[in-house]
């Protein structure tokens, strides 16, 4: 399947298999739906496989596993993750490696190993994260983790919608490879604005909650389709 320049990743952050279902099947159709996004809530409460059998019989569109946040324990577990990956048929998994280089190396090989794709995220979407704003990990952190999983071949990242300036400063220095896939969440409940990060060509917009919580589901995510037009 080829990837569209710009497109939008269904988050399905619920523990309800047959409301996930529903609203997979509500909007698989559009075009503009590249991937869906399956967090530890459905994965947890149904089994990862029985969640990607279940979706599997509604659409062919690529699963993205998010362990929220995957990629945290020590480097020898990383090939228990990377089966449970290719076991379940999913075809990126979302990596958070703040427990260190050696961590992150560990993960990203395994996953590559078995043919899943590692989308490495080093800054979240909510405030008090960095020592800089309150929060536990040093602000150069994300600088470190975005910079070692580029060089490990890491084409695929995630980053806030939240957080435009310093998404900006990690583009212009060319953190992000050339052409790489970048997912972002943040939309919505958290604020977050698509028109902030026109400076980002193959950009995939993460709806979550926003999505969840819509009247009309179709009709939302036809909403922002003028976004996805604002592609340089």
């Amino acid at each position: 399947m080829t990837m569209l320049l710009r497109s939008l990743v269904p988050a399905l952050d619920t523990v309800d298999l047959d409301e996930a279902e529903h609203l997979a099947h509500r909007i698989s159709h559009l075009k503009q739906v590249s991937a869906f996004k399956v967090g530890f809530g459905l994965a947890l409460s149904h089994s990862l496989p029985a969640v990607a059998a279940r979706l599997r019989k509604i659409t062919d569109k690529p699963l993205i596993y998010d362990h929220q946040k995957g990629g945290t324990d020590i480097p020898d577990t990383a090939p228990l993750f990377a089966a449970a990956m290719e076991r379940a048929g999913i075809a990126k998994a979302i990596l958070f490696p703040f427990t260190g280089p050696e961590t992150l190396a560990a993960w990203i090989a395994a996953l590559q190993q078995k043919g899943v794709e590692p989308v490495v995220g080093g800054l979240m979407t909510h405030p008090g994260f960095t020592t800089e704003e309150g929060g536990f990990l040093d602000s150069g952190a994300p600088e470190k983790i975005y910079s070692l999983a580029r060089s490990l071949g890491v084409t695929s990242f995630v980053v806030p919608l939240t957080r435009p300036e310093l998404v900006r400063s990690l583009h212009a220095r060319r953190f992000f490879p050339p052409g790489a896939e970048i997912y972002s969440p943040g939309l919505g409940a958290q604020g977050g604005k698509p028109a902030d990060f026109t400076f980002l060509p193959r950009l995939h917009l993460i709806a979550g909650r926003s999505l969840l919580r819509a009247a009309d589901p179709v009709e939302y995510m036809r909403s922002l389709e003028p976004w996805l037009e604002e592609a340089p």
